[in-house]
């Protein structure tokens, strides 16, 4: 894959993934982070998440977490992303954790800063016969997602996680949508940031990032280990033929509540998912 400009960087870049802790080179984003973990069978990982809370989101292979006074041993069971749901914890803030490899493991580590004067939850495990699964879209804009931490009754403070796979030729988060603005019963402000995987390593997808005044028009080539970093902006992405494409999401805004914003020029198209899903699509 072609180097990314350091323009680029600012809102999408190919991330490393070194055994240790793999960092975003840069951020637009106030409220969210990343971080790729790679961790052989032994290795540790420690950290405390001060004032953040942080999904710890097992992507593959095996690995025990210790959050404060909660353990959860030998947590993870799928070898790769596309081979079933995840196992993934919550670390809230002000928390010191460990995270320890069993067998070798990936994990997405999504932080979102805290906020300011609310209790600090404790830590909790999300297990896959609690994550709830479904498609969105119809016909050459379905796709599969997994709702990780989205409806929940636990008291944690902004973020929102889950998973998309978009299948080959798929186009996904069509039609576009933004989420920038505090509009009242139309758009909810939060940040939201896109990790990929492609299910060959030599697959590829495209993502397109664009605002209303073009002051952001772009067109990114996705491959597995790149991350898309929305601050602002309309956004979609496609997988091309022959790849199925997935995407950790997490979200962060002061609701928990999601109201995006579809491109007014595309409204059109959510019309047509009833008489798609009619005619098989």
């Amino acid at each position: 894959m072609a180097e990314l400009t350091l323009t680029n960087r600012r809102h999408f870049e190919a991330l490393t993934s070194n055994q240790g802790l793999n960092k975003l080179t840069e951020n637009p984003c106030q409220l969210l982070d990343f971080s790729l973990l790679v961790l052989g069978d032994g290795q540790t990982y420690t950290a405390d998440s001060g004032d953040e809370e942080i999904m710890a989101v097992v992507l593959g292979g095996k690995c025990t977490v210790q959050a404060g006074s909660a353990t959860f041993e030998r947590i993870g069971k799928r070898p790769n992303v596309f081979s079933g749901k995840p196992y993934a914890v919550y670390i809230p803030p002000a928390t010191a954790f460990t995270i320890a490899g069993v067998e070798g493991v990936e994990v997405a580590l999504c932080h979102a800063k805290a906020k300011s004067g609310v209790a600090v939850p404790q830590p909790f495990l999300v297990v896959p016969g609690e994550i709830e699964s479904g498609i969105w879209g119809a016909a050459n804009f379905s796709r599969t997602f997994h709702s990780v931490l989205v409806d929940t009754q636990q008291p944690v403070h902004r973020l929102i996680v889950g998973e998309t796979f978009t299948p080959s030729g798929n186009w996904s988060t069509y039609p576009p949508h933004k989420h920038e603005k505090e509009i009242p019963g139309k758009e909810v402000f939060m940040e939201e940031m896109y990790y990929f995987r492609v299910s060959d390593l030599n697959g590829w997808g495209l993502l397109k990032h664009y605002t209303d005044d073009k002051d952001i028009d772009t067109v990114y080539t996705v491959q597995t280990n790149t991350i898309a970093k929305l601050d602002r902006g309309y956004h979609t992405y496609v997988s091309a033929p022959g790849y199925t494409g997935y995407y950790l999401w997490f979200l962060a805004g002061d609701h928990r509540n999601q109201n995006p914003q579809v491109d007014p020029r595309l409204t059109w198209i959510n019309n047509t998912v009833p008489m798609l899903r009619q005619l098989g699509g």
